[in-house]
């Protein structure tokens, strides 16, 4: 984990909190994140809490049929996405550390997390 040297700058910040699979709410906060990326925007993605889970390497489709979010992360990069915070909490609580994840991570501390909020004009919260 390394501190954040300088205040993150963006137009946008949508976190994830929730599990990947049982609901829209990832499916949502990608479109969300693809969208104000097409547009112009500057796009950062936070995980925190369960939603540490949909970076795991190997996702699969979820139990109602859902489509498995991998491909639409890997898609981040051509849309200028590079900012993907991870809550490190998050993460250790669940027994997880960056190498399960399947992209590169800037892993926050809980202090540093008002930083990264600090740095966005606008937040959306999945």
């Amino acid at each position: 984990m390394s501190e954040i040297s300088e205040v993150p700058h963006g137009d946008l910040l949508v976190m994830l909190r929730h599990a990947p699979h049982g609901g829209l709410w990832l499916r949502e906060a990608l479109d969300l994140a693809l969208v104000g990326a097409a547009f112009g925007q500057s796009v950062s993605l936070l995980l925190m809490g369960d939603g540490v889970w949909a970076l795991l390497r190997e996702q699969g489709p979820g139990p109602l049929g859902q489509k498995g979010s991998q491909s639409t992360f890997e898609m981040l990069e051509m849309y200028d996405i590079e900012r993907l915070y991870i809550d490190a909490d998050s993460l250790e609580a669940r027994g997880l550390t960056s190498d399960d994840l399947l992209l590169p991570v800037i892993e926050v501390s809980t202090p540093e997390l008002s930083t990264v909020l600090a740095g966005h004009r606008q937040i959306f919260n999945f």
